[in-house]
C-alpha cells in the first residue's frame, strides 16, 4: 500500500499504456461531448482536425484509468481537492498508443488534517513519439503512515 511518505518531489511513475479506438472515441463523445469531430467520421474529415479525434475529457479519463490501476488501487488515497491545470496538447486519434507518466512536483502535510498529506503530480499522456498529448497538474490526498500505524 502506498502512503503519503512514499511520494517525493522528482519521483517518476510510469503508469503503462493504452490504445485508443474509434469505437471508444465515439462512445465516450456520444455520452459526454457530442461534437461532430468526436462522433461522426465524415464530419470529422471535414473539420480542422481532418479526422476523428478523442474528446479532451476522454483523453484525461484515459490517464485517470492508468493512475487508478497503478497507483490509487493500492494506496491510502483520500480523494482530490482538484486539478489546477489541464492542457490538451495534440489531438488523440484512433489507433494512437499512449503512455501515462506521473511526476511528483511537491508534497506537503494537509493543513488541518495531520493524518493526511497532499501530493501534487504532473500527469502526462505521451504519444508513440514520446510527445505529450495531455498534461495536467492534480492534487491527490494520501493517508500518512504514522496515522495508519496509530489506528492499527
Amino acid at each position: 500500500m502506498k502512503f503519503f511518505e512514499d511520494f517525493h518531489s522528482g519521483d517518476v511513475f510510469e503508469l503503462g499504456q493504452v490504445t485508443v479506438t474509434a469505437d471508444e472515441i465515439k462512445s465516450f463523445a456520444s455520452q459526454f461531448d457530442p461534437q461532430p469531430f468526436h462522433v461522426d467520421e465524415a464530419a470529422a474529415e471535414a473539420s480542422p482536425f481532418g479526422g476523428l479525434v478523442a474528446s479532451g475529457l476522454h483523453t484525461a479519463s484515459l490517464f485517470m484509468r492508468r493512475y487508478v490501476a497503478v497507483i490509487l488501487a493500492d494506496a491510502s488515497g483520500g480523494g482530490s481537492p482538484g486539478i489546477d491545470r489541464i492542457r490538451f496538447l495534440k489531438p488523440v486519434r484512433p489507433g494512437d498508443l499512449l503512455s501515462a507518466r506521473l511526476t511528483v512536483l511537491s508534497t506537503r502535510p494537509l493543513m488541518g488534517r495531520p493524518d493526511f498529506g497532499l501530493v501534487e503530480p504532473e500527469c502526462e499522456l505521451l504519444d508513440s513519439k514520446s510527445e505529450p498529448v495531455l498534461s495536467m497538474t492534480i492534487h491527490s490526498i494520501f493517508k500518512r503512515k504514522q496515522s495508519a500505524h496509530q489506528e492499527a
